[in-house]
């Protein structure tokens, strides 16, 4: 599974849990731990905000 996150908390979170390494982007705005300051940065999601659940994984 890759992850792409969008909040600096949850880039925290997703590496306190240890899935670090499935980071492949994160938000402009985060910076801490400082290794994702070294992915790729993105902004917004191209997926709808009001897209139901069943579309995000197509």
């Amino acid at each position: 599974m890759r992850i792409v996150s969008l909040l600096p908390s949850a880039t925290e979170i997703v590496c306190q849990l240890g899935l670090g390494e499935r980071l492949v982007g994160v938000s402009h705005e985060c910076d801490y731990p400082p290794e994702v300051r070294n992915l790729p940065s993105v902004t917004d999601s191209k997926i709808p905000s009001d897209a139901p659940s069943g579309e995000i994984d197509r």
